[in-house]
């Protein structure tokens, strides 16, 4: 009777200190690989987007307006002869400030003066149309290019391509990186994706700032996309992922 009493109490406890013991258990750090994947799309552009500037200056505030409103009509009334949607023109930033404008005369006679600027956004769908939008634009009075920036219109679709080549990488990265060392990878226990960082190589005096999308549209010359007979070559735009997986350890 005095042994079955302590073989269940020892049964009772077993039961009370086991679960403690696997919680232990659990807690103990598990084996991972980290690795990152970078994968990189190439596409013709279908799509363009250009900044213009309009700067005029005179030291009557009223002449310097009317002039730089001139210009910027000129350029509007481009965009509507090539047919360009005005939902895809825009004008968004404008500034007037008076400014100490220096001489070049023997005298060194600084001369104040009123500066406007104005910057209008355009998106072109045409991509054939996009020379002849840039040189007349010049001729009818923008005296400023702030950015030429080639798109997809298509950036998701190309950009989940790159996601998915950017996990195999990562994935076939780790198996390499796992048999080197006599282990195999198991189950991913953590997925990110990262930017990369962020470079904008477009100049403005203000606005919306256009150059967020050079994230993952990014320019690049490619013999793949013909030059044709004018003088500008659209390449190819390089659209990319970058992610970070854990993998368990085995």
């Amino acid at each position: 009777m005095k042994n079955n009493s302590i073989t269940l109490f020892a049964a009772v406890c077993f039961l009370i200190v086991s679960p403690f013991a696997i919680a232990a258990q659990d807690t103990q750090p598990r084996a991972t690989i980290d690795v990152q994947g970078s994968a990189d799309v190439k596409v013709v552009p279908d799509q363009v987007f250009l900044v213009f500037g309009i700067e005029t200056s005179d030291p009557d505030l009223t002449v310097a307006k009317a002039a730089n409103d001139e210009r910027s009509k000129n350029l509007l009334a481009l965009t509507r002869e090539l047919n360009i949607d005005p939902k895809y023109v825009q004008t968004d930033f404008i500034n007037i400030e008076p400014w100490a404008h220096e001489l070049r005369d023997d005298r060194q006679t600084v001369r104040l003066e009123y500066r406007v600027r104005k910057n209008i956004a355009i998106t072109l769908s045409n991509v054939g149309k996009f020379e002849e939008l840039l040189s007349r634009a010049l001729e009818g009075g923008a005296n400023h290019v702030h950015g030429i920036q080639f798109r997809t219109t298509e950036l998701r679709k190309h950009r989940d391509h790159a996601r998915v080549m950017a996990i195999q990488a990562a994935r076939e990265k780790a198996i390499l990186l796992a048999a080197s060392l006599g282990r195999q990878i198991g189950p991913a226990t953590h997925i990110s994706e990262y930017s990369g960082g962020w470079y904008s190589p477009y100049s403005f005096w203000g606005g919306m700032g256009y150059g967020s999308n050079a994230m993952s549209q990014v320019s690049s010359q490619s013999g793949e996309a013909s030059a044709g007979e004018g003088t500008i070559a659209l390449g190819q735009i390089t659209v990319t992922a970058n992610v970070s997986v854990s993998f368990a350890l085995q």
